[in-house]
Parts: structure tokens; C-alpha cells; sequence
């Protein structure tokens, strides 16, 4: 059905039930707004997207209210924009205006509103509350920066299904926090990072750590310490969105020039490490599948360390199903200080290794104590996100879009196709198949011949099942925590049966990871996606067990797949450290005591 709505002088015939936000952004009126999340966070918070109607004494939100025939609204008349302002202003006056210092400076959504409506100074006495914080947690909120619009709350609920934010307090003293009075390192937060791409100012952010590597303390300037840093799969779909390149430009050969030029003596690839991850999990998943025994459960990845938090603390009776495989970040961090220390001649702990990753929970994997194995303290000394690393590069002044491509270091740098897909959903039970055919079968699969796991349809998850040379693989694909918890209810009460899951915290992966950058109401994780599929096809060498460099660290280093060395270099033990259980665990999960 089409009706005919007045928007400020102009009649126009838009579809019916839509709301008067939609309306508008269809016929070229977009409006302000700060709390708005479509299907998610539609509550009208911040009254900031506010319009006159014809007939309606008050001034209505547009963004939970829908047009009806021969409706007539004004979205710029001089009520409606005094009316922001004054929202506006009574947002600006509990909130922490040092614009310069904070991580969102020109990428503020709060910011970009007041610009907008010339607001230059706040008309009401300025309330600010005091910030605290564990500033040691990678996830930092800075209750100064709260505008109260909610979208953590939701994201969080809706989208994850953890509840970890809520409204504390009440009057003029509400605000966001920890749900259930507890502290943040109490709680079953897995660092996913949602809730901070979706915080449209700077009250969530991430933990930054860049000041450890430059130019502030010794990493970098040391001439006695050798600096190695390695970047991620989904780091090269989304880095040159924070430097205005097109991506076409942005291509990994110009990341690992630039990086170079930041001073950092190695440039590996993670896609390295993701190539080495898929040949301990397919050897480990073909293990399982041939030792003769009835599993209940599917073998989960376990390469994403926000999913392994949700499963410690919402199904601690499943973790022995997770693959013992450390990710790709742990496993190059472990031959960077060993393998590679021992190819350079240099002491391990004359080595600060650097990773570049999409995420905010790789912050907390690397003080997990029992993924440090190399023998000289911390594995990996720091972990970066995509923009802290954007920020590292704009300091540089560098002439990204002119930079000759240039390849990663070597040996840890050469990677196959099958390791860039890592970055997005299904990518790690793709190129895991790819290998696990050809350990089963002895020939190589048509590396294509996975795709259909990638069909995620309107279901929370996606399944498609296999023949390994005689041995039936029922596989399924999920990204999300929410989709991932309605997944394992469903495996729990036996109505579906998998042998071989893979999950990924972030909705569409780690190209949707809480540390890439941050563009206010796109959800981009799709279109990222997309190029990385693209760089797998366009790679040389698509199956992981292909690699030469996997090969000869094989060859020269771990003996093969699964060895001893190999389970104590490239293996972890999921018990080996604690997560706070949730508070609503489901009814039939059996919980251990601590001993």
C-alpha cells in the first residue's frame, strides 16, 4: 500500500508502515539522531530526531512512530530545532566536552549533531559525573561520556544475549553500568567490543595500548630490542576505511609498507598463523572423527577468544568440547618467539611482539597465562586493534595512497587463501574442510567445494554436511552470541546434531570485530567479508596444507601435526584459567566446583 505524506512543502507517496525516520531518508530529509538502532534500540531516547505534525499538539519522535495517509511533518521548522537544541544542550551538560583528547574526535555522532545545529555553547550549569574504572580491562567506559541512549544495553541483550550493561540509579543521576551491582571484572563480559562500535560517542572504547609500542616508551626506539608485529586477516578489509582509502588501494602489500615505515623490523601476516591453526584443528578434528568413539557433542574453533569467554561462562560444562588449538594470534606469537628467534639468532626475550587485530578480547587472551609457551615471558607483549594501529599510521604522516606495495616478512609472513578467510564467518570451517578433506582423502578437494556452509538464510545458523573420503561431517556455521546460544540449546536438547562447529562472537566475524573502525549506524561486516572471499580467490595458493612455509616449519621445527612439540607449542588447555560464570545460567548446565 502507497500513501501520500507532506514532508516540508513537498507531497510525496511512500510506502505504508514505515516510520516518519524511513519516511524521511527516503525523500531526502535525513534527521538527527543520536540512540537509534534499527530493530534494536527504537526507543526514542534522545529525542533528538523529534518533527512537528500537523494535528499533534506535542512535538513526536520519528524514529518509533510511523506515517499515516495525508500526513503533514515538519522536520526543520524553528520549534523542532529549538527543540534539539535543548535536548542537545541538556545532553552536553553531564557530559565530558574535551573533544581533542577523546578516541571518537571526529567520529562522534554526539559531535556531529551539535556542529550541525551551531550549538557552540552549553546554556546549563555543567554536571559531570567522576569516572570510574578499572583501567586495566580492555573494555573502558567513561561514565562522563554516557549520553544514556541505551545501545550498549540492547546490543548487548538483543544481539548477544549476555545483559552484561543495565540503567543504574534514577532521576538525574541514571546512567549505564555493570548489570546486577557487579564489577566489570566480575562479570561474564567476553570482550567482544560490541557495544563499543555501536556507543555513538566516546563512552565505551578499548583499552589503549599503543603507547607501549610507540613512540612513547622503548619498544620501537630500542635499538637493543628487536620489534615484530603481525596483522590479522580482517585488518586489511577495513584499514583503509580509517585513512580515506578506497579499497581498491588498500591492499595488503600497502599495509605492510606502511607499517614498515611506522619502525617496526619484521612485518609478519597472521594469515601465517591461520594457516598453521588450520593444520592442528583439521588434524585434530580428523582425530576425533576416527577414534571410534560416540561424541554428544560437536568439536568447536576455539580461534576466537570472545566466543571461548562466552563458553567458559555461560556452558562450562561444554569446554572440553572446544578445539585445544590456540588461535592464530597465539600460534605466531609462540614460533615468533621461538622458531623465529632461533632462525635470527636473537634471545626470545630480546623480542616484543606486536599483533594488529580486529578485536578487543585478543587484549585479554594474551594475559591468559597458559598460552605463554615459548619460554621468555609473554608470548605476545601486546595486542592493537585495527584503529589504534590507523592512529599509529596517521602520527606518521604518511602517504598511504602512494606507498609501493610491499610483501610481509618471511617465514612467518607467506600465507595461502585459505588463511585470509579466517576474517569472516565460516572462512575457519572453510579452509579447515579444504585441509581435512585432503588429510582424509589424500587429494586435494575443489577448493570452492565448501561454500554452501556460507548460507546462512534467514536461520540464526548455517549447516551443510560432507563426505570425507567414506566419513560423514555434519558441520554448521554461526556468528553472534545470541544465535550461538540459541545453537547450543538446540544441540543440548538433541534436536540438532553437528560434528564440527564454528563460531565467531562478532555478527559476520572479526571483519566485524570490536576493535575495526567505526562508521555510526553501517554494519559493514558483510561487505568486508567480501573482500577477503575475493583475496582467497585471487590467491596463488588456496589450501593451508599447501603453504611452504608451513611445510618447513614442519619440516624444521615441529615434526608434524599433532606432535609433541606441536601440542606444546601450538596447544592450550581451556582449564587452566578462570571466567566469572553468568548469573542466568541455563537450567541444565552442570557447574563444577572449583578446586
Amino acid at each position: 500500500m502507497v500513501m501520500r505524506v507532506t514532508i516540508n512543502g513537498f507531497v510525496y507517496h511512500i510506502p505504508s508502515d514505515i516510520t516518519i525516520m524511513e519516511a524521511c531518508e527516503r525523500t531526502g530529509w535525513p534527521l538527527p539522531h543520536l540512540c537509534f538502532l534499527k530493530d534494536i534500540n527504537e526507543i526514542g531516547a534522545c529525542r533528538v530526531c523529534v518533527v512537528e505534525v500537523e494535528g499533534e499538539e506535542r512535538l513526536i519522535t520519528a524514529c518509533n512512530n510511523k506515517v499515516y495517509p495525508g500526513m503533514v511533518i515538519y522536520t526543520n521548522s524553528p520549534r523542532v530545532q529549538e527543540a534539539r537544541r535543548i535536548n542537545l544542550q541538556l545532553i552536553l551538560s553531564q557530559h565530558d566536552s574535551h573533544c581533542t583528547t577523546c578516541s571518537r574526535n571526529g567520529n562522534c555522532a554526539l559531535q556531529r549533531a551539535c556542529f550541525d545545529l551551531g550549538i557552540e555553547e552549553s546554556l546549563y550549569k555543567k554536571e559531570v559525573p567522576e569516572n570510574r574504572w578499572p583501567q586495566k580491562f580492555p573494555l573502558i567506559r567513561e561514565e562522563s561520556k554516557c549520553i544514556k541512549c541505551l545501545r550498549c544495553v540492547q546490543i548487548c541483550d538483543k544481539v548477544q544475549s549476555l545483559g552484561v550493561w543495565d540503567l543504574v540509579r534514577s532521576g538525574g543521576r541514571t546512567t549505564v553500568s555493570v548489570s546486577g551491582g557487579r564489577h566489570i571484572e566480575n562479570a561474564d563480559c567476553t570482550v567482544c567490543g560490541q557495544c563499543v562500535t555501536h556507543c555513538p560517542t566516546g563512552a565505551l572504547h578499548g583499552r589503549q595500548d599503543r603507547k607501549r609500542v610507540y613512540p612513547w616508551e622503548k619498544a620501537i626506539n630500542n635499538p637493543e630490542t628487536v620489534t615484530v608485529v603481525q596483522v590479522a586477516p580482517a585488518v586489511r578489509a577495513a584499514w583503509g576505511e580509517g585513512l580515506n582509502l578506497s579499497r581498491e588501494r588498500a591492499t595488503p602489500g600497502r599495509l605492510a609498507a606502511a607499517l614498515r615505515r611506522c619502525g617496526f623490523n619484521f612485518v609478519f601476516d597472521t594469515n601465517f598463523g591461520a594457516d598453521l591453526t588450520v593444520m592442528e584443528e583439521a588434524s585434530e578434528f580428523l582425530k576425533r572423527m576416527t577414534d571410534g568413539k560416540k561424541h554428544r557433542y560437536p568439536m568447536f574453533t576455539s580461534c576466537c577468544p570472545g566466543w571461548v569467554r562466552f563458553m567458559k561462562s555461560q556452558y562450562p560444562d561444554m569446554v572440553d568440547e572446544l578445539s585445544t588449538s590456540k588461535s592464530p594470534q597465539g600460534m605466531q606469537a609462540t614460533m615468533t618467539k621461538t622458531y623465529f628467534a632461533e632462525k635470527i639468532g636473537v634471545p626470545a626475550d630480546k623480542i616484543f611482539s606486536i599483533s594488529i587485530m580486529p578485536c578487543l578480547a585478543k587484549k585479554a587472551e594474551i594475559e591468559i597465562p597458559s598460552l605463554n609457551d615459548a619460554g621468555a615471558g609473554k608470548d605476545l607483549d601486546v595486542s592493537l586493534t585495527t584503529r589504534e594501529m590507523i592512529a599509529m599510521i596517521r602520527a606518521q604522516n604518511l602517504d598511504v595512497d602512494n606507498l609501493p606495495e610491499e610483501p610481509f616478512d618471511s617465514p612467518l609472513g607467506v600465507s595461502t587463501g585459505a588463511g585470509v578467510i579466517f576474517g569472516t564467518t565460516g572462512g575457519v570451517m572453510e579452509a579447515a574442510l579444504r585441509t581435512g578433506y585432503y588429510l582424509a582423502a589424500g587429494e586435494n578437494p575443489n577448493p570452492d567445494a565448501f561454500k554452501t556452509v556460507l548460507n546462512t538464510g534467514t536461520h540464526p545458523w548455517s549447516e551443510a554436511a560432507y563426505d570425507f573420503a567414506g566419513i560423514p561431517v555434519r558441520t554448521a556455521v554461526v556468528s553472534g552470541l545470541a544465535n550461538t546460544r540459541k545453537l547450543i540449546r538446540a544441540l543440548r536438547r538433541g534436536e540438532v546434531h553437528y560434528d564440527f562447529v564454528e563460531v565467531m562472537a562478532c555478527p559476520g566475524g572479526c571483519v566485524g570485530g570490536g576493535g575495526q573502525p567505526i562508521h555510526d549506524g553501517e554494519e559493514l561486516a558483510a561487505l568486508r567479508g567480501r573482500r577477503l572471499h575475493n583475496l582467497d580467490r585471487m590467491a596463488n595458493i588456496r589450501f593451508s596444507h599447501e603453504n611452504p612455509e608451513i611445510q618447513r616449519l614442519y619440516r624444521d621445527f615441529l615434526g608434524e601435526p599433532l606432535s609433541e612439540k606441536a601440542e606444546r607449542y601450538l596447544h592450550t588447555d581451556h582449564h587452566q584459567w578462570q571466567m566469572p560464570l553468568s548469573p542466568h545460567l541455563d537450567e541444565d548446565v552442570e557447574v563444577e566446583p572449583e578446586t
